[in-house]
């Protein structure tokens, strides 16, 4: 079908196994005079954007630039890699509360680490290299060190690496060495510092320092589900394609988030409050967002080393999204005031 309304149309429609989806040129789209400022389809073709029954609604996520670094753990075995995991990784949601988001990025098989054993990626966020810093330290002495066997290294992409900024390096196993009271050790294997600690079933092995880049934090999506059953499914299928992936982490309980929340409240003392808009209980006490059809809302957070790989997470999630009483798939904004990565729906899956 040709499409000769707006300049920003490539002038076909490709139908695919999943459903309709237009194809369009978002550069020209971008540039187009004619097209709205808000970024929004023509609203005869709207509804169009679909895999299988499931809307992709025309909105953005909005999302911060953060620090972040990335840390090996290994371990004796999965029971006690899990413990530390687990343990590293807890109240590690969001940045409104926590001291960081934190989360497991990568298991490793023994032959993908340092030490010969298995191990994790793990991926800790915060709003500068000082706040990460701080978490890092803290949990890794109150976590890591504490648990049986486990090892802790650095992560980071080294800075001689071709296509890669230089890091910032912060301090780990230097602070950490003085728990050992004088009897730690120090080893330098290339360019690179341990710390053997002593406790009591044998050594800690830290390394000395880690690398801090740039990153994303906050990319999300919103599933608009008929019931609880239905949302749940969604949300487990999104957080199960999104665990194989590397670069990116879903740091809530589970990967999925409830508890939405929108900027300020009624009271002063809080930051956050609940997003009323997708409250299914509050419709008709407030302005909702929701259909009448939808009873339930799971979002998504998806942090990652960059944009790229948030964009991508986002792709494969709404891939994974979709499906049976699946209403919709949105996306949670601030209007495009406060985090500077937008990632628009539509043109993320119109680029496949």
């Amino acid at each position: 079908m040709e499409v000769t309304l707006e300049p920003c149309w490539t002038g076909r429609e490709q139908s695919t196994a999943a459903g309709l989806i237009l194809d369009y040129n978002p550069i020209l789209r971008r540039s187009s005079p004619g097209f709205p400022r808000d970024r929004r389809f023509l609203i005869e073709w709207a509804d169009k954007l679909k895999i299988g029954s499931t809307v992709i609604e025309d909105t953005f996520a909005e999302a911060f630039g953060m620090r972040y670094c990335r840390i090996i753990v290994t371990g004796h075995n999965r029971r006690w890699l899990e413990a530390a995991v687990h343990s590293f990784c807890g109240y590690g949601s969001s940045v409104i509360g926590c001291d960081a988001e934190v989360g497991a990025e990568q298991w490793l098989e023994s032959s993908e680490t340092p030490d010969g054993r298995i191990g994790v990626k793990i991926l800790v966020f915060g709003f500068s290299s000082k706040a990460v810093q701080a978490a890092l330290i803290n949990r890794t002495g109150q976590c890591l060190m504490t648990c049986p066997t486990t090892a802790v290294f650095a992560g980071g992409k080294r800075e001689e690496e071709d296509g890669v900024e230089p890091a910032e390096r912060i301090p780990l196993g230097k602070h950490l060495r003085f728990f050992g009271d004088g009897y730690q050790k120090s080893k330098l294997i290339g360019d690179r510092r341990f710390w053997r600690i002593p406790v009591m079933d044998g050594e800690f092995l830290v390394e000395d320092a880690v690398e801090v880049r740039k990153g994303v934090a906050g990319g999300n999506l919103l599933i608009l589900a008929r019931d609880q059953n239905a949302g749940l499914a969604s949300a487990e299928r999104v957080v199960a394609a999104l665990d194989i992936l590397a670069e990116v982490i879903t740091p809530f309980p589970g990967g999925v988030v409830r508890s939405g929340s929108k900027v300020g409240s009624r009271y002063p003392s809080l930051k956050a409050s609940t997003a009323d808009r997708y409250c299914p209980t509050l419709r008709g006490r407030v302005e909702s967002d929701l259909p009448e059809n939808v009873n339930c809302v799971y979002e998504i957070v998806v942090d990652g080393t960059s944009s790229e790989a948030v964009a991508e997470a986002t792709r494969i999630g709404i891939e994974a999204a979709v499906g049976e009483g699946v209403v919709s798939i949105s996306a949670g904004n601030y209007g495009g005031k406060l985090g500077k990565h937008h990632f628009y729906l539509h043109d993320i899956m119109s680029s496949r």
